[in-house]
Parts: structure tokens; C-alpha cells; sequence
């Protein structure tokens, strides 16, 4: 992953710094991921396949359990400001909401917001995405550690910042009740990846 600060008399992309959502349509579709943080540009790379099973595990879990004025949908746009916009890889949204948008979701369309955690991800999805969602104030983060069994955890907003997190291990059944109640075990988000 890469982070191109926005640096005043150099210029990487077209128009004037810090950069903004409407320089990311100035991007090349090239497979990557690009965000922007406070006007950062946050580069990653494609999804690796333990990355992409994870999260269509999750998204199998709570589409399962999900009451059906909701949805689960992967990688969306969400911009949060001009110079904020994340690419979450899962999110939950109200269907009427869903329905009606056609690029973007603004932050307080999201119910609950969930980084799956990749090598290149991992300084971002720990600190800087934490921080960034609850600004942002998307109620629910759910942060998932492949490398560690793999361990989820659970941030919930109280006030302007993410109360926890609650970290769930695997071999454990959690029950969850927001944004609605979904039980499972973490480890099953890795299915036989780890063993095989």
C-alpha cells in the first residue's frame, strides 16, 4: 500500500492539492484501490485470495441472519466529504437506501462498516480507518485478523470515537446484536485455509 501525501508545488494528479474525490475519476481502473483520507491519496492492491474468501464468508454470515429491509454489499464507495472517501470491503445499509444510490453512500447510510485486514492494509484498517469511520460516524466497525486465527473485533461508537474493541477469538461462538443479532464462530471466516 502506498500513501501519496498531498504535498503543496508537486503535482502527481491533475488540479490542486489536497486531492479530492473528483481526482479519483482522473484515476486509471488498474485493479487498485484507491481512498482518500483527509485529502491522502491511500493506494492498495487488489485483494489476495484469503482476503477474498474472508470477506464472501462474512458476507454469506450476515446476508444468513440479516432481517430483510437490510443488505450486506461488498466494496462500496462511500464519501464522507471532498477530500474523505473509503472503500470498505463490507457494509450493511438500510434496501431503501441501496436502492436509490448509484456511486456513492454517504457515511450515515451505513449501519456497520467491516475491514478485512490484509498485509497491505494493516497499519490503515488498525488506526487510520478506525479513526477515519468513527469521525465519519458510522456506528459499527468490525475489523477481521486473518493472521490471528482469525480474530475479530468489534468497535461501537460512544460519542465522537469507537468505544472497545471487544476482540472475539476464534474457537468461540459469538453472538453479536447490532446492527442485528448474527452468531457465529471468527474461525469460520477462514474456513480450511489455515489447516490445509
Amino acid at each position: 500500500m502506498a500513501t501519496i501525501e498531498p504535498t503543496p508545488g508537486r503535482t502527481f494528479l491533475p488540479g490542486a492539492r489536497p486531492f479530492t474525490v473528483d481526482d479519483l475519476f482522473k484515476l486509471p481502473n488498474d485493479g487498485n484501490r484507491y481512498e482518500l483520507f483527509n485529502g491522502s491519496l491511500v493506494v492498495s492492491p487488489a485483494p489476495t485470495p484469503l482476503h477474498q474468501d474472508a470477506i464472501f464468508r462474512l458476507q454469506m454470515i450476515l446476508h444468513q441472519a440479516m432481517p430483510a429491509h437490510l443488505m450486506v454489499l461488498s466494496t462500496v464507495n462511500v464519501r464522507a466529504s471532498d477530500k474523505d472517501f473509503y472503500i470498505p470491503d463490507l457494509v450493511i445499509v438500510p434496501k431503501v437506501v441501496a436502492r436509490s444510490v448509484r456511486l456513492m453512500f454517504k457515511p450515515s447510510d451505513l449501519l456497520l462498516a467491516v475491514e478485512v485486514v490484509s498485509p497491505s492494509t494493516k497499519a490503515h484498517d488498525r488506526g487510520l480507518k478506525s479513526e477515519a469511520y468513527a469521525m465519519a460516524g458510522i456506528p459499527i466497525y468490525w475489523r477481521v485478523e486473518p493472521d490471528e486465527g482469525p480474530t475479530l473485533y468489534v468497535y461501537e461508537l460512544d460519542g465522537d470515537t469507537y468505544r472497545g474493541p471487544a476482540a472475539h477469538k476464534p474457537g468461540t461462538t459469538v453472538t453479536l446484536s447490532s446492527p442485528y443479532p448474527v452468531t457465529f464462530d471468527p474461525a469460520d471466516l477462514v474456513g480450511n485455509w489455515m489447516t490445509s
